[in-house]
C-alpha cells in the first residue's frame, strides 16, 4: 500500500510538470507539418514535446499566454552577413556584417547563413570567431574569393579561388558549412561563377550566386536557365537590373524554365537590390519567391530592408498568403541548405519558435530605390525561444508579477539584504 502511494504521488508529480513550458493559444502555423489552426506548443528539455489543441495548463512547470499571436518555427534567414571579427572597415567580412546575437532573436530569427562573407582564406577564423561563440545557430556559404567580401577588389583573382580548398573545409566542417557564394564579380567573363560551380560539384553542395556586375556577355537569363544547377541559388531576386515583365504583361518564359530546373530564387532584399517594380508583378501572377531572407547587414538593416519580420509583411502587403510568408521564410529555406532539422515544429525537433504578433493598420513599405508601396499588416515578433528557451520577450510573458516573488526576490546567491541602520 505505501509503495503504491509513492508510485501515485510521484506520477501526478510528473503529471504536474510533464513540460518546461507550454506556449498556449496562439494560431499556430507550420507548414511543414500542415498546421495552420488555434493549438498550443510544449517544449521539454530543449525540444518540441506536444503541438495540439488545448494542451492542459496543468501539466507544465511554465506557461506563456500567446493568444492572439502567430506562433511559427524559428525564422531561418539564409543571406545574412554576420563576420564581424575582422576589424577592416567598411567591408561585409568587418563593421559591414552584424553580430547575429544582437538582431537575430528579436526579430524571430534562429538561424543564419553567412552569405560567403568570410573565403576559404579566413573561414576558420570566422568560426572561431562568430559562429562558435553565437547563441542563434549559423551556417555558412563560403565565398569562392579567398579572402571573401572584403572589398570588391579582393574578389576579382581568380587564382585565388581554389574549389579544392573550399571542399577541405567542407569536409572538416559539415554541419556549419552549406555552400559557395559568388559575389560582385566584374569581368565579362563567366569565371566566378564556374570557379563556384566546380567548388560546389567537389562539395555535393548548392552556389549561391550574387550575380554582381551585369554583363552583355553573361547575360542573367543564361545564368539561370544554363550554368545553375537543380538546387543551386539565385539570390537578389527582385533587384531592378533583371526586369520581369515582358511587354504583355507576362513573366519572362525562362523564369519558368529555370525553375522547371530546380533553379532557387532568393529574395536577398539587402540595401540595394530589391524593386517593387519586379516584386511587385511577379508575386500577382504566382512567382513566389523560393526563399524570404534579408541580405543582413548595417546598412540594410537601418534602411529599406529592415529585417525578417518586415520584409516577410512586404510580401504580405503585396498579396502572398499567410501560409506561404510562412513557409519561404522557416521550412523552405531550411530545406534549401539541406539542414532539415531546422524549419518547423515536429515532436522532438529543436525547439526553435517564435510568436509574431500580425498588426492592423495603414502601413507603408519601402524598396532600396525609395519607392514605396501600402500594406494593412505587419509583423511584430514578441517571442523567441532557441532551443527551449526564452531569448526574445517583449510584452513579458515569461516573467512574474514582482509582488508575488516575496521579499527577497532578486537577491543573488552569497548574498543578503543589508538594512539601513535605524533611528
Amino acid at each position: 500500500m505505501r509503495l503504491a502511494l509513492i508510485v501515485l504521488v510521484a506520477a501526478s508529480a510528473w503529471a504536474q510538470t510533464r513540460y518546461d513550458m507550454l506556449l498556449k493559444g496562439g494560431r499556430v502555423i507550420d507548414p511543414k507539418n500542415n498546421i495552420n489552426a488555434l493549438m498550443d506548443v510544449a517544449v521539454k528539455d530543449g525540444r518540441i514535446a506536444a503541438v495540439a489543441p488545448n494542451l492542459p495548463a496543468s501539466d507544465a512547470a511554465k506557461v506563456l499566454d500567446v493568444s492572439g499571436l502567430i506562433v511559427t518555427p524559428g525564422l531561418v534567414d539564409i543571406h545574412a552577413h554576420v563576420f564581424t571579427s575582422t576589424g577592416i572597415a567598411d567591408a561585409w567580412a568587418g563593421d559591414n556584417s552584424v553580430r547575429p546575437d544582437d538582431f537575430s532573436f528579436r526579430t524571430g530569427v534562429t538561424a543564419m547563413a553567412d552569405a560567403g562573407s568570410s573565403g576559404w582564406r579566413n573561414f576558420e577564423f570566422f568560426k572561431l570567431t562568430v559562429i562558435d561563440r553565437a547563441k542563434t545557430k549559423i551556417f555558412a556559404f563560403i565565398n569562392i574569393a579567398g579572402l571573401g567580401m572584403m572589398t570588391n577588389i579582393v574578389e576579382q583573382h581568380p587564382e585565388d579561388m581554389k574549389p579544392e580548398e573550399l571542399a577541405r573545409l567542407a569536409k572538416k566542417f559539415p554541419d556549419v558549412v552549406v555552400g559557395v557564394k559568388t559575389a560582385h564579380w566584374e569581368s565579362p567573363a563567366w569565371t566566378a561563377v564556374d570557379k563556384a560551380l566546380e567548388a560546389g560539384r567537389l562539395m555535393n553542395k548548392p552556389i549561391m550566386v550574387d550575380f554582381g556586375y551585369f554583363k552583355p556577355e553573361r547575360p542573367y537569363w543564361q545564368l539561370v536557365t544554363r550554368k545553375l544547377r537543380p538546387g543551386d541559388i539565385s539570390t537578389h531576386a527582385f533587384r531592378a537590373t533583371v526586369p520581369w515583365i515582358d511587354a504583355n504583361g507576362k513573366i519572362f518564359d525562362y523564369f519558368q524554365q529555370a525553375r522547371a530546373r530546380g533553379v532557387i530564387f532568393d529574395t536577398g532584399h539587402g540595401g540595394g537590390s530589391f524593386a517593387w517594380r519586379n516584386a511587385v508583378p511577379a508575386t500577382a501572377l504566382g512567382f513566389y519567391p523560393d526563399t524570404i531572407s534579408t541580405d543582413l547587414h548595417t546598412d540594410s538593416m537601418n534602411g529599406a530592408m529592415m529585417d525578417m519580420p518586415t520584409t516577410m509583411s512586404k510580401f504580405l502587403a503585396m498579396g502572398m498568403p499567410l501560409n506561404e510568408v510562412i513557409l519561404r521564410s522557416t521550412w523552405r529555406p531550411a530545406q534549401v541548405i539541406h539542414h532539415e532539422e531546422e524549419g518547423h515544429l515536429t515532436v522532438g525537433a529543436e525547439a526553435n519558435i517564435a510568436a509574431f504578433a500580425l498588426n492592423d493598420g495603414k502601413f507603408n513599405f519601402m524598396d532600396s530605390d525609395k519607392g514605396t508601396f501600402p500594406g494593412k499588416q505587419r509583423f511584430q515578433c514578441e517571442l523567441t525561444l532557441r532551443a527551449g528557451k526564452v531569448v526574445w520577450d517583449w510584452n513579458a510573458r515569461s516573467g512574474v508579477d514582482y509582488r508575488t516573488l516575496g521579499p527577497a526576490y532578486g537577491v543573488r546567491a552569497g548574498e543578503s539584504i543589508v538594512l539601513p541602520p535605524q533611528h
